[in-house]
This record gives structure tokens, sequence and C-alpha cells, in this order.
């Protein structure tokens, strides 16, 4: 009920500014609000196909500046890509940063080689319960 109550309120303040609007105003606002109603009936009959390979697609009218848009896309993306491949670069290096110290670690000890071929030294090392 609280909903409809701010709603009406609203409806009647932009009712009351309505009077203040030059006519020219009023003029550019029927319109806009007639190409929105068309882009809304587009929309609902395209999201009532998807799925389907009927669905139309419609460029936008010319009027609208849409080459931002495709630049800030493209940016965006590579933007992503780069931060995966970061990502990937810098745990891959921390992976290999951990194997190089346990191989130092392992070869630089007083380990007689017959230890690194024993099955159960083996598990040991691949338990990670083991304390450290």
């Amino acid at each position: 009920m609280n909903e409809e109550r701010q709603a009406y309120r609203i409806r009647q303040a932009l009712n009351h500014g309505l009077q203040e609007i030059s006519p020219i105003s009023a003029r550019r606002l029927e319109a806009a609000r007639h190409l929105a109603l068309s882009r809304q009936k587009q929309s609902i009959g395209t999201l009532a196909t998807a799925g389907t390979a009927t669905a139309d697609w419609q460029p936008l009218p010319s009027g609208e500046d849409s080459s931002g848009n495709g630049i800030k896309q493209i940016l965006a993306i590579c933007a992503l890509l780069f931060g995966m491949w970061l990502s990937f670069y810098w745990h891959s290096d921390q992976y290999i940063t951990e194997v190089e110290a346990v191989d130092s670690a392992l070869l630089t000890g007083d380990l007689p080689p017959d230890v690194l071929l024993d099955n159960e030294f083996l598990e040991w090392l691949k338990d990670d319960t083991s304390e450290e």
C-alpha cells in the first residue's frame, strides 16, 4: 500500500510541474516517450523469441552516438582478459616458487637417494596435513 501511495504522490508532483514546461520541451518529451514505448515493445518481442533464430537485430537510430559504447566494451573485455592473465601468471609463479623451495630443500638435505624412492616418503610429501 505504501508503494501505491508513493507512486500517487510522484504522479501528482509530475502533473503539477507539467504546466511549467514549455511547448517545445513538451513535444520533445512526447517524442522521447513514444520512442521509449516502441523500444519497450521491441524488447518484449525480443525476449519472447529469445533462444530462437528468428529474433531480429535492430541497429540504433542514426541520431544516437553508439561509437563510444563499442570502444568501452572492447576496453572492458581487454581489461578483464589482462586481469585474468595477470592472475594466472601470479598463481603459476607462486606455485613454481613453492616447488622450487621444496626441491632445493630436498636436494640440499642429508637424505640418501633411497629415501626419495620410498613410497611412504612420497605419500608423506603429498600429505597436506603434515606440520611444517
